[in-house]
């Protein structure tokens, strides 16, 4: 048994020994691994070159080669090009954080106003058929596994909507066959009748698949591309289907394609090179956009987060300051974008960023299965309870809807519930 911080994990070391040998085996032997590059049957492959514009700018991208020159003259300009953007990320950059945030500052109040978005995540089942060594789902962590019914779904969303919430993202764990597309889309259905924008974060489908979940009332697609590095992707990702790094990478065109009105990007910062991660995640982003620029684009900036298996990958610290420098390079490239900060960020962080460039956040949060109201109840200290599924990973602010409502309203800032009205 490990233990972080209160959250508590079963370790893979004591699954049944046919478990745990073919679990070594994809550790040890890449040979017994599928090819990461090549797609599975049933995985829908559409014509985009994307991927190979993003891949080979960030393969070709040397953040050391930029000086203090490049950076004052990419924070000169009116407009931010891919060359600035790769000088704002660079570590050259980091001297002049502060204009950087004066700068990204006074777009975001341009483009967004005062305006801060706040959501919450509904995790209704944490079932896995991947093993991705750095997340707590994996297949291979004996933890406690639940699905929420129907009805179990419908009670939760009751909870989060009386606080006032407006806004859900729904998350399962990347598993088919517990939580297939029907199962995914009653889900989004019943969200219908409580909420006025719902996001779904799920495992990558195809098209049409994408369009049924449409039509079932999915406004966003969000999916993390978890490192664009694709060499240290293979060594990351050892079973199921997210192995598969470019059907991932093309999950947000496909769902556009299926009519989703938004998307989601990001990549786990601190699994790989962070400064070629956030380079990557903003050129999938601009070039989205510009294939589909009525599509509303976001970015999100998760960090690494205390979890089974951290020994095990050599995570890449990254510091409030470097994030913050990400996330101002961000909001100077793409001055149209949604940027989100979780609660995987202190709320002290949260409070100060959300001034800058954030447009959104997330509340009342819990990212286990089925413990909103026992969350709600202990004003979001709790943990999850016997009858609940356990977390994915620890969070860092636990505040409560109104608690993030009210302390926005005291920064000065307008919380939204929701901007978007079907007619």
């Amino acid at each position: 048994m490990s233990e972080e911080n209160g959250v508590y994990f079963v370790d893979s070391d004591s699954l049944p020994p046919e478990a745990l040998e073919r679990k070594h085996a994809l550790e040890q032997d890449p040979s017994v691994r599928t090819d990461h590059m090549k797609y599975l049957s049933g995985m829908e492959v559409i014509e985009s070159d994307i991927k190979d514009k993003v891949l080979a700018a960030m393969r070709g991208y040397d953040y050391s080669s930029y000086s203090a020159e490049d950076v004052e003259r990419a924070l000169s300009h009116d407009t931010c090009s891919i060359e600035d953007f790769m000088a704002l990320l660079s570590p050259a950059a980091a001297p002049f954080l502060e204009q950087m945030a004066r700068k990204a500052e006074e777009i975001t109040k341009n483009h967004f106003g005062n305006t801060v978005y706040i959501f919450t995540p509904l995790y209704i089942a944490n079932y896995c058929q991947n093993y991705c060594v750095y997340c707590g789902f994996n297949c291979y962590n004996n933890i406690r596994r639940k699905r929420l019914d129907y009805n179990e779904i419908e009670h939760e969303m009751q909870v989060i909507a009386s606080t006032g919430m407006e806004e859900i993202l729904i998350l399962t764990g990347e598993s088919r066959t517990y939580s297939d597309v029907t199962y995914i889309g009653e889900a989004v259905k019943i969200a219908r009748k409580y909420f006025r924008n719902i996001g779904i974060e799920i495992y990558p489908v195809n098209v049409e698949e994408y369009r049924y979940l449409h039509e079932c009332g999915v406004d966003y697609v969000t999916v993390f591309q978890e490192t664009y590095n694709t060499d240290k992707y293979e060594t990351l990702h050892l079973l199921g289907h997210k192995r598969i790094w470019p059907y991932r990478f093309d999950s947000q065109e496909r769902a556009l394609m299926g009519g989703m009105r938004g998307a989601g990007f990001s990549a786990l910062l601190g699994l790989d090179d962070f400064r070629k991660d956030a380079l990557a995640t903003g050129l999938h982003v601009y070039y989205i956009n510009r294939k589909y620029p009525h599509a509303e684009l976001s970015l999100s900036c998760p960090r690494l987060r205390p979890i089974v298996n951290n020994d095990r990958i050599s995570p890449r610290d990254v510091g409030e300051k470097e994030l913050c420098q990400i996330l101002c390079a961000y909001r100077m490239f793409l001055p149209f974008a949604g940027i989100t900060v979780s609660s995987r960020e202190t709320a002290e962080f949260r409070n100060g960023i959300t001034k800058i460039c954030a447009t959104k956040v997330s509340a009342g949060v819990s990212t286990g299965i089925g413990d909103h109201e026992e969350k709600y109840e202990k004003k979001c200290a709790g943990s999850p309870g016997e009858d609940a599924g356990d977390e994915q990973f620890e969070i860092s602010d636990g505040r409560s809807f109104e608690k993030m409502y009210h302390d926005m309203e005291e920064g000065g800032l307008q919380p939204v519930l929701n901007d978007y009205i079907y007619v």
